[in-house]
């Protein structure tokens, strides 16, 4: 029996144990990272909700794009994960708010996206597949088992990515 573990608003989480399944609900403008070592079986995923902080007084949280995905490599590693074999995927990043005259500002996914993109070409880290944009939220699941990363739309049917 599957044990799904919720993944909340700036938190990150990782398993290596095969019945847990990591899951972000409902993310709309956040962004869903998620990472799995295929050797040792480490899985971990980031619910990020904004791409960096405004003012740099926030500290160093996973709330962050910008900090998040550093955080969760790093956890990744403590649990046994090697940086280097991780295999990336992320899901998420839809503007929720369409309406016409608003600014870039408020369209916090496409910038959660252009963030985490920056961030892994930084770190050259190479993402697998993606499932971002539009404008209608999602739920991930991260299974530990194997490392499959599933997508479903509000109104839609769950698919791996």
């Amino acid at each position: 029996m599957l044990n799904s573990i919720s993944v909340g608003l700036g938190e990150e989480k990782v398993s290596r144990l095969s019945t847990d399944v990591l899951v972000a609900y409902g993310l709309g403008s956040c962004v869903g990272v998620g990472m799995y070592d295929p050797i040792t079986h480490v899985a971990g995923l980031l619910h990020a909700v904004l791409p960096e902080p405004l003012n740099g007084s926030e500290g160093y949280t996973s709330k962050y794009v910008s900090h998040g995905i550093q955080i969760l490599i790093d956890h990744m590693a403590k649990s046994g994960a090697d940086p280097s074999r991780l295999i990336v995927k992320m899901a998420g990043g839809a503007n929720m708010l369409i309406s016409p005259g608003l600014s870039q500002t408020f369209d916090i996914g496409t910038r959660n996206i252009a963030s985490a993109l920056a961030n892994f070409a930084r770190m050259r880290i190479k993402l697998v597949s993606q499932d971002v944009g539009g404008n209608i939220g999602r739920t991930v699941r991260l299974y530990v088992a194997n490392g499959r990363m599933t997508v479903r739309m509000i109104g839609g049917l769950e698919k791996d990515i």
